[in-house]
C-alpha cells in the first residue's frame, strides 16, 4: 500500500496488521481518484473509519488541505500518525481516537465544512453507512461535497442521504464504492 499520485507519490504505507482492518487497494484508490478528481484545492477531508488513513493522506497529496481522521483503535491511531509523519502531512492530519459515531458532536465543535467524506467501515456493519446522515442533517457538509462510501459488492446502500443521491456506482472485485453528490 502507498501514495498513487500527487505530491507524496510513492510513499508507502504501514497499515494494521491482521484482519481487524481491510485498506483500500492501491488499484481501487487510484480508480476512485480519477472519478472524484485527481486533484484537489484547499478541500477538507473526513475520514470516518481511519484504519491506515491512507484514503485521506492520497487526497491530502493531491492537494487537499485538511483531513480529520476518525479511529477508535489505539494501535490503528498510531498507525495513522507513523504515516502522517512519514507523508510530511502531520499538520494537516487530526486524529481523533474515538468512535465515528461521535463524529458529528467533535466536527459540530470544531467549524468549517466537510468537502470529502469517506466512509469504509467494517463490512459487516452496514448500518454505520447511515451516519452520512447525520453529518449531512447537522449541516456539516459543503454544498459541493462528495460521500464516498467503500462497501462489499453486494451490499446495497440507500438512494440518498438527505439532498445528497448516489450519482456514481463501481465495482472494483468484491469492493464497491458508491458516490454521492449533493442536488439540493
Amino acid at each position: 500500500m502507498r501514495i498513487v499520485a500527487g505530491s507524496r507519490r510513492g510513499i508507502p504505507l504501514k497499515s494494521l496488521p491482521g484482519t481487524g482492518t481491510r485498506p483500500t487497494s492501491d488499484k481501487v484508490k487510484e480508480s476512485l481518484f480519477n472519478i472524484i478528481g485527481p486533484y484537489f484545492d484547499g478541500e477538507t477531508v473526513v475520514e470516518l473509519f481511519g484504519g491506515s488513513g491512507s484514503l485521506s493522506l492520497e487526497a491530502l497529496s493531491r492537494g487537499a488541505e485538511k483531513a480529520i481522521v476518525f479511529e477508535k483503535n489505539p494501535k490503528a491511531c498510531a498507525i495513522i500518525q507513523a504515516n502522517a509523519e512519514k507523508c510530511r502531512f502531520s499538520d494537516q492530519v487530526h486524529i481523533h481516537r474515538a468512535d465515528a459515531r461521535n463524529a458529528v458532536k467533535i466536527l459540530e465543535s470544531g467549524g468549517g465544512r466537510v468537502d470529502l467524506l469517506f466512509i469504509d467501515p467494517p463490512y459487516a456493519q452496514e448500518k454505520l453507512y447511515g451516519l452520512a446522515n447525520g453529518l449531512v442533517e447537522a449541516g456539516l457538509l459543503s454544498e459541493r461535497a462528495l460521500i464516498i462510501c467503500e462497501h462489499e459488492k453486494k451490499m446495497e446502500l440507500p438512494m440518498s442521504y438527505g439532498s445528497f443521491k448516489q450519482i456514481k456506482n463501481v465495482v472494483y472485485g468484491n469492493t464497491a464504492i458508491t458516490i454521492f453528490g449533493n442536488e439540493g
